[in-house]
């Protein structure tokens, strides 16, 4: 697994300690500067013609970048006007040596310099701004999204905290964002994501290596971080060696359990079995025909149905009901220790006694909550999605999937995985069971629960495109896309 690859996310402190050991490496900051400019200006002559183009420049490193990107333009046949906020005798360092560089006239930063202009550079201030822009950077920024004229963010829109994706006050609509070496968290946590529009990674000429000293907790999903323990299936598998996933289904909202069912079957677990109530055992069985249903007594242990009938992996919650009784399953599943996927109804049993939940954990488990659930279940988590995701993956020692557009996948040891792969038409009916069967497919096929979760969530998303359905999409299209993507991951040399 890649961890240290191209998806690794470094907060802007990390980002800043990339640039100081490139230069212990021998790698001149100034060196950086220039590289990180032309990269900006060869990305967007790969996209527009040369016209005229307003670059504006802040009073730090990020300005010292539109410099370097003004002069590229400027001899790749761009007319440039160049404003910057403050004053030019007021730069230091590199910024300082590269406003040097720049033969044409730098202007005061105004809304004036966007008139009749074709492209808008804006390299005002980079991931680390720490309050609100105000003033007159918040009057230009008005301006930029007023003006409907297209925008090139360098390193990140200004006003948007690299860290947590948080808008700070206000920011440009980027139509291109040009970061360098590697993206940060707030390029694809929202509200930032939104506001970056495409973003390219260019190689500066940082090495490699530095990842190794940072150690980079956080990662965006891809299919490097966890398919190399996608389970494999071989000439001497049978269907108890592929997995038995066990399913709590409801007696009224029967859907849920049976699109869960169908989603661990298409990810390859051997076996999948929904436990339902007396009454809607009819409806179970009239459903696929490669499912196992078995009447679902009140008061059965759990935890021995667990371990007597080959079973080594259950999910409880889809269409169960809030209440007392999906508690109580709840807790029987955990009691097992075997791997246990947590969702929707299942959560917002423990609302107003969390800790009920978290003692019972003792195995590996996943937990599914959108936001609202979430904040039952978590009510003193604080912070950002991130934070807060990584937080109550700690309280609960469990594997934590906080479900939306920009899905947090954290595990107990500070290890973190945004998703954004996922298009909206995911927010309709049913599909957060399709995830949920998902996962405990995986996770009855021996995958470990974090990985199990990120290769869910990754898939979730790229199922929904697949099925070019559009706003037409329904949760029932989803599983049925599982086998190609799968296929061409496992597929692919290793």
């Amino acid at each position: 697994m890649d961890w240290s690859g191209k998806s690794a996310l470094l907060t802007v402190a990390q980002m800043a300690s990339a640039d100081k050991l490139a230069a212990h490496l021998g790698v001149p900051s100034i060196g950086l500067m220039e590289e990180a400019g032309a990269s900006v200006a060869a990305a967007i002559s790969e996209r527009w013609r040369p016209g005229r183009a307003a670059v504006l420049c802040g009073p730090g490193n990020n300005g010292g970048d539109g410099f370097v990107i003004a002069r590229h333009l400027w001899n790749a046949g761009w007319m440039v006007r160049l404003g910057l906020l403050g004053e030019k005798s007021e730069l230091t360092g590199d910024a300082a040596a590269n406003a040097g560089r720049w033969a044409g006239f730098t202007e005061t930063l105004s809304p004036e310099l966007l008139q009749d202009q074709d492209l808008i550079v804006d390299a005002m201030f980079g991931a680390g701004l720490a309050r609100p822009i105000d003033g007159d950077a918040l009057q230009m920024v008005n301006a930029i999204n007023q003006s409907g004229i297209p925008c090139v963010a360098v390193d990140i829109p200004s006003g948007v905290d690299g860290d947590t994706g948080e808008v700070r006050g206000a920011a440009p609509n980027a139509c291109l964002t040009v970061t360098f070496f590697r993206k940060k968290p707030g390029h694809i946590l929202l509200p930032g994501k939104n506001r970056c529009g495409e973003v390219v990674v260019t190689d500066i000429g940082i090495p490699e290596s530095v990842l190794f000293q940072i150690n980079p907790p956080s990662w965006e999903n891809s299919p490097d971080l966890w398919s190399g323990a996608l389970p494999q299936v071989d000439a001497h598998d049978h269907k108890y060696t592929r997995g038995h996933l066990y399913i709590v289904g409801g007696a009224e909202m029967t859907g849920a359990a049976r699109l869960a069912a169908r989603a661990a079957r298409r990810m390859g677990a051997g076996m999948v079995t929904i436990a339902a109530p007396g009454d809607a055992v009819a409806t179970y069985r009239a459903g696929d025909p490669g499912l196992l249903v078995v009447p679902l007594a009140d008061g059965v242990r759990l935890d021995e149905e667990m371990r007597l009938r080959r079973r080594n992996a259950a999910l409880v919650g889809p269409g169960n009901g809030a209440g007392p009784k999906t508690r109580e399953r709840a807790i029987g599943l955990l009691k097992s220790g075997m791997p246990v996927v947590l969702d929707a109804d299942a959560l917002t049993s423990f609302e107003g006694a969390p800790d009920d939940l978290f003692g019972w954990i003792k195995g590996p488990a996943v937990l599914t909550p959108h936001e609202g659930e979430f904040q039952r279940v978590f009510p003193d988590a604080e912070g950002s999605r991130l934070a807060r995701a990584r937080f109550a993956s700690s309280r609960a020692k469990a594997v934590v999937v906080l479900k939306g557009a920009d899905t947090i996948i954290a595990a107990p040891n500070g290890r973190a995985i945004i998703n954004s792969n996922a298009p909206p038409e995911l927010a309709t009916a049913g599909t957060g069971d399709v995830l949920a069967g998902m996962i405990g497919g995986l996770l009855a096929q021996g995958m470990e629960p974090f990985e199990a979760a990120a290769a869910a969530v990754w898939l979730h998303g790229e199922a929904a495109y697949s099925a070019g359905k559009g706003a037409s999409l329904i949760a029932e299209d989803l599983a049925e896309e599982l086998p190609f993507h799968l296929a061409k991951i496992t597929q692919q040399p290793k």
